[in-house]
């Protein structure tokens, strides 16, 4: 039902978004980190495996480059930092999620974290073979969830990553989030009304649209931060699709109605099409169900996007226009 999402995780490294299904469509695919973002589709009876790439997964058409200079100029990942070895992929991914476990929750340090977190996976991701070095050396209280978010970075990097890299950048806009607390109580509500754990829910809209900071329509016409077509938004959506409460919302009651509670795996398949994709969400959601603190890192993931040119960050704040 969804298509491929807007970000298109790209390999673990930036995690976020990959595909779309009951409802949505992904705008871009990353091809190469798991950064990227999927698209959802909005019909379950059809299923589709076709990846933009975005690192954040969704599938949103490349265009051209534009002809005036953005608001905020997209950044090469090579002037973007992140660890050069697998060593030090690894001390950064202890003292990142040892962090994150902490008792201090300033919210600029937070920040901090999540955004060296997501370029130690990325990193990872573009260099398989760092993945054993890494766990070799992550203490055992921390091995299931760095194992969970280099399977996930992988699941979606699998679905991007034999896509051919589009010239220029996608037709978006990359939105500040709203804050962390009001997305968690979305999420919370969607929980209460249909009974689809938060964590699903903030595992899609991390994959999707990176938390919503991917604004943009996928090639399949999926819109909004949960990637939703419009056929399967008018079934089950109510208000703006383009809201972040509305389509979370929509997405716990379309996970409902195909019988999230007996069976999560059938239902995330109803919404993006695509085994891989199913695997990363229940990846990412078991991590913030093992520990809700692990939602605080993900939640700071930006939005990096693979084309034939290289692979850029593009900062909250750019827009194609």
């Amino acid at each position: 039902m969804r298509r491929r999402g807007l970000l298109g995780l790209s390999a673990v490294a930036a995690l976020g978004i990959a595909a779309c299904s009951g409802g949505g469509g992904q705008l871009a695919r990353t091809h190469s980190d798991s950064d990227s973002v999927t698209t959802t589709v909005a019909n379950p009876a059809t299923t589709t495996t076709s990846t933009p790439t975005v690192e954040a997964l969704s599938q949103t058409a490349p265009t051209t480059p534009p002809t005036t200079p953005a608001s905020t100029e997209p950044i090469p990942i090579e002037e973007v930092g992140g660890p050069k070895t697998a060593a030090a992929a690894a001390r950064t991914i202890v003292r990142v999620e040892r962090g994150l476990r902490g008792a201090n929750r300033d919210a600029a340090r937070l920040r901090k974290l999540g955004r060296a977190q997501q370029l130690a996976y990325r990193a990872i991701a573009s260099h398989p073979n760092w993945a054993v070095t890494v766990l070799e050396a992550v203490p055992d209280d921390l091995d299931a969830f760095v194992q969970a978010t280099i399977d996930a970075g992988s699941s979606l990097n699998g679905l991007t990553g034999s896509v051919a890299a589009p010239v220029g950048f996608p037709d978006w806009q990359v939105l500040a989030p709203e804050s962390p607390e009001t997305l968690r109580a979305y999420y919370a509500e969607g929980e209460q009304m249909y009974g689809i754990p938060w964590q699903y829910l903030a595992a899609i809209h991390f994959s999707e649209t990176r938390m919503g900071r991917i604004h943009g329509n996928s090639t399949a016409g999926a819109q909004g931060p949960m990637q939703f077509i419009q056929s399967t938004w008018d079934a089950f959506g109510v208000g703006d699709i383009n809201s972040n409460r509305d389509s979370i919302i929509a997405a716990a009651r379309y996970l409902e109605s195909n019988n999230a509670a007996t069976d999560i795996d059938s239902a995330l398949f109803r919404y993006n099409n695509d085994e891989r994709y199913v695997a990363a969400i229940k990846a990412y959601a078991s991590v913030m169900a093992a520990d809700p603190v692990a939602y605080d890192g993900y939640y700071h993931w930006q939005v990096f996007y693979a084309s034939a040119d290289g692979t850029f960050l593009l900062p909250e704040g750019w827009s194609f226009a």
